[in-house]
């Protein structure tokens, strides 16, 4: 009997150079962190005790041997993860402000990541999963763009649930209406989608959240739609509902490197034990909270790959009064 898998995710996979402090001499030191938003996400979900597997592409040198070997000590399938001989390995390098808040410098003109064409994906890890999930980091260049697309229209095709996340990297786009047009594709795919407020607010125009995330919904059949708001919390659109559910602050918070994946896959996680199409209130204030929870407790640690909180500690979080 082969694997199944609760979720396949398919995208980018990449070393986030973190900042770690200063040398003798006074230099940044940088530290090589297993990154990319997917394989985050699929982190979690193991964490959760769920099934998962990567559709990807890294080169053949150091970095993408240490991110295959990073995968298989979390536990994420990497039958579909191909290394490229001739495009290295996508770097990222991570500028942490005094509040934790990042922006991106990337190395990846081309990157290993973008090289996956379509006839190159393991189709069978879609086949036997129940979710499949992607952003559009994978959507900005071709061949990549044209694969993502294939993975999730052959899921859609054979009856998965789709799970998306804009995960808006500007530095990556050639122009911010090429990345508005590919989100606003992903909007259309997908059942399940994680937006940021900066993102919503990127995609609608409106700085009110209530009226961004009217206006998102107008525009987009998403059955379940989760909005993150950093430190304030989340919002979780469903049918008539409207919840939302303030976070957990860490006075110990270091840096916001995969709290948005964080949360995602323990959404996600939650999901893969309940019905998208019977949704209760209180449902979706537990799958917030526990989603919450997981992203704080990721601000309190340096990368996200390989240092995703233990479910217990996530459920022990989640049961304290915010």
């Amino acid at each position: 009997m082969k694997q199944k898998y609760d979720v396949t995710a398919i995208g980018e996979l990449l070393i986030d150079f973190t900042m770690n402090g200063t040398s003798e001499q006074g230099n940044p030191v940088f530290e090589a962190n297993p990154g990319g938003a997917p394989c985050n996400v699929l982190a979690i979900l193991k964490k959760y005790g769920k099934e998962a597997a990567f559709i990807g592409k890294v080169g053949d040198d150091q970095f993408g041997k240490m991110l295959k070997e990073t995968l298989e000590e979390v536990g994420i399938d990497t039958e579909g993860l191909l290394m490229d001989r001739d495009t290295h390995t996508t770097l990222a390098f991570v500028h942490t402000a005094p509040d934790g808040d990042r922006s991106f410098s990337f190395y990846r003109k081309p990157g290993a990541d973008m090289m996956l064409t379509k006839d190159e994906i393991n189709y069978e890890l879609i086949d036997r999963a129940d979710i499949v999930h992607f952003g559009t980091v994978s959507m900005t260049d071709e061949p990549s763009r044209e694969a993502t697309k294939a993975a999730v229209i052959y899921g859609k095709e054979h009856g998965k649930l789709i799970s998306f996340d804009p995960n808006l990297r500007p530095p990556l786009w050639k122009s911010l209406d090429e990345a508005r047009a590919e989100i606003a594709w992903g909007l259309e795919q997908a059942d399940i989608v994680k937006i940021a407020d900066n993102e919503i607010e990127f995609m609608t125009g409106e700085k009110a959240m209530d009226r961004a995330i009217d206006k998102l919904r107008a525009m987009y059949p998403v059955k379940l739609l989760l909005v993150t708001l950093g430190r304030d919390g989340s919002v979780a659109v469903y049918k008539d509902e409207k919840v939302f559910v303030p976070g957990f602050i860490q006075e110990n918070t270091i840096e916001t490197t995969g709290a948005g994946d964080t949360f995602g896959g323990s959404v996600l996680a939650y999901m893969t034990e309940h019905d998208i199409d019977a949704l209760t209130k209180e449902q979706l204030e537990e799958m917030l909270t526990l989603a919450n929870a997981g992203a704080s407790l990721i601000t309190t640690r340096k990368g996200a790959l390989r240092v995703m909180p233990e479910k217990d500690e996530i459920l022990a979080l989640a049961s304290k009064e915010i």
